[in-house]
């Protein structure tokens, strides 16, 4: 295999030409670049990237742990991660989990063994006592509130926006009122669950297990979300849905069942996604793409200026209204 050396003869450059060229350095003139690349292809070469990173200590690349790639929650705050990662030249390693501890331990594990520079957990099923253990390997960032933990976080107020919202369904003359979630073991379902009782609680209002519907994420849920609801003897007149596409589910079946919204169901969606500007659906704009950015942000800083000192930052929230309430 050629060498950097026989590359630079080839090319009619110096040895440090073609490393900037190889490091990706944007200060070569074009016409050099060209040289190099046509060398590189000419003579085949093939640079041993395990070499690489023993030499730099890094691989400039960050594992991100998701339960889900075709999901629009989780596709916002990757797309917000990916922006920060190009701008730097750093490389994502996707690990789709199902919400398998497994499979999250296979990620840390990366960490461990220094395949990956720093993780960025957005969904888990592990603890954070399991998680922790590994942040002596390198950094780690959830996108959730973790506090007095060796563990960097960004997230935005899962109690208060819950809080807000009903409120302001409250407010708009709404007493039955539910809420959908995807997992019930999680610990923003564990959050929200407590903002639904006690907002409801100090407001007068009444909270019914009836009300809280799970395992809603797809689009296709929130048809069968309208269709249970249809069924039931005592339904909400109004529903805080945690995620925009199972709102816009719920809004598609009910145009096409003649279902009026607000009028007979009133809706908050979650996200902020297109489709919920779209379909006019009220929603909360939890900001995923600026969690996703700044979650690389903190990893990217924990890695160059080798700091070990959590991080947390809490990103504001917001309601968007529109005409589904």
């Amino acid at each position: 295999m050629p060498n950097i050396k026989q590359i630079a003869e080839a090319a009619g450059v110096s040895v440090s030409t073609v490393s900037r060229v190889l490091n990706n350095h944007p200060y070569v003139r074009e016409d050099k670049r060209k040289a190099v690349e046509a060398a590189i292809e000419r003579l085949q070469y093939s640079r041993n990237m395990n070499a690489v990173h023993l030499v730099k200590g890094a691989t400039q690349t960050i594992g991100v742990i998701l339960p889900q790639i075709n999901n629009a929650y989780f596709g916002k705050v990757v797309e917000g991660i990916g922006q920060q990662a190009l701008q730097v030249n750093y490389q994502l390693m996707l690990f789709q989990t199902g919400y398998r501890a497994n499979e999250e331990r296979k990620a840390l594990r990366m960490l461990r063994d220094k395949i990956v520079d720093g993780l960025i957990i957005i969904s888990r099923s592990l603890s954070l006592n399991q998680i922790e253990k590994y942040a002596k390997y390198g950094p780690i960032t959830l996108c959730e509130e973790v506090r007095g933990r060796a563990l960097s976080c960004v997230y935005f107020d899962h109690y208060t926006s819950f809080q807000k919202a009903l409120t302001y369904l409250w407010d708009k003359g709404h007493r039955r009122i539910g809420y959908t979630i995807n997992r019930r073991n999680s610990a923003s379902s564990a959050v929200r669950h407590k903002a639904y009782l006690n907002t409801l609680a100090s407001l007068g209002g009444e909270s019914r297990e009836a009300w809280i519907f799970d395992n809603c994420l797809h689009l296709e849920d929130g048809a069968k979300l309208l269709q249970h609801i249809r069924t039931m003897d005592d339904p909400p007149s109004a529903l805080l849905i945690t995620g925009d596409q199972v709102a816009a589910g719920l809004m598609i079946a009910a145009q096409n069942q003649g279902v009026r919204i607000p009028e007979e169901l009133a809706i908050i969606g979650l996200d902020n996604q297109p489709i919920s500007k779209l379909l006019g659906i009220t929603t909360i704009d939890n900001r995923l793409n600026e969690i996703g950015a700044k979650a690389f942000s903190i990893i990217y800083r924990h890695i160059h200026e080798q700091t070990d000192e959590a991080i947390i930052q809490e990103l504001g929230f917001k309601i968007i209204e529109r005409s589904s309430v």
